[in-house]
């Protein structure tokens, strides 16, 4: 029995300007959107692996985000922890249906 994929809508591109993060909600789950300066838009769990803090609430400079709790950095464009650089964020599937943005929470997310 194959699973069912199911996109779940969150934001529109009119909310998240290039060069921004924000903080989109799947249901009851924070995502963290990021519209790279490439112009892709990325979505990662909207919280700090270090602990728990939203993400959003910190910093981008060149598509590194710095948590503003206790400082640590992420690649955007990967996820991958730049410092301390063995950490990662959870990733999900993104999808753009015309200004709708969509993410895939089912299936094995990294």
């Amino acid at each position: 029995m194959s699973e069912t994929l199911t996109w779940t809508p969150v934001a529109t591109v009119d909310e998240l300007w290039e060069g921004e993060v924000g903080e989109f909600y799947a249901g009851e789950q924070p995502i963290l959107l990021a519209h790279l300066r490439s112009g892709d838009i990325r979505a990662y769990d909207g919280t700090c692996p270090h602990a728990g803090f939203p993400l959003a609430d910190g910093e981008v400079t060149d598509d590194v985000l710095t948590c503003s709790a206790h400082s640590w950095e992420f690649d955007l464009t990967t996820g991958a922890g730049v410092n301390p650089p063995g950490c990662r964020l959870r990733s999900y599937p993104v999808r753009r249906d015309g200004d709708q943005i969509a993410v895939l929470l089912n299936g094995d997310n990294t």
